[in-house]
């Protein structure tokens, strides 16, 4: 699927002023992958955190957070202890407050924040979920991935107004970062224009 809610997708009409770009999709679909290219090849700023494996002998044995502008920490681990489980992973949410949410304030010349993702590990955070509905109502585009599954605020994320929900597959993931970035420069560029 490439589009949304109530009809949108990335391919009809003009573009939203400041879209809601929801990827989702089973695990290892490609959804980082689609938002690492994203912003590669995106010529605005953006800012923002992805998460990405840690491997240990080639054994995934938990995740860290990698802001775009470099910084990285431990999100979860297999040996991490506490009360913040998923799966066979524990939680650290210090590092995530620390690292993550600073870098989803939007600032002055930002013109894209990117969130990846927003699954149970994240929601474990209030101040994240408070963040997002922040960044929901803020004046920039957001591109966030979206766990599959889930209740609470993945599913209330998921069906907000405004969202673009897009289901990352085999068969879109080459093509899906070219039509995201078309949208985004589009955007950029009616902004500069107003």
């Amino acid at each position: 699927m490439i589009g949304g809610r109530a009809g949108e997708s990335l391919s009809s009409g003009p573009p939203r002023k400041f879209p809601r770009i929801l990827l989702t999709g089973p695990p290892r679909c490609g959804k980082t992958t689609v938002v690492q290219k994203v912003v590669a090849r995106f010529k605005g700023k953006a800012a923002g955190f992805y998460t990405r494996e840690v491997r240990e002998g080639g054994v995934r044995v938990g995740f860290e957070i990698v802001t775009l502008a470099g910084e990285t920490a431990l999100l979860s681990h297999a040996d991490f202890p506490g009360p913040h489980r998923v799966g066979k992973y524990g939680v650290n949410l210090e590092n995530f407050h620390r690292l993550a949410l600073p870098a989803l304030e939007p600032v002055p010349g930002t013109d894209l924040i990117v969130v990846d993702e927003v699954g149970k590990m994240e929601c474990y955070s209030g101040s994240f979920v408070a963040a997002m509905d922040r960044l929901w109502a803020a004046p920039v585009p957001l591109l966030a991935t979206v766990a599959e599954k889930g209740g609470g605020f993945i599913a209330a994320l998921k069906a907000k107004p405004g969202a673009v929900l897009i289901r990352v597959t085999a068969a879109n993931r080459e093509e899906l970062p070219g039509k995201i970035v078309e949208l985004l420069e589009n955007v950029r560029g009616s902004r500069f224009q107003s």
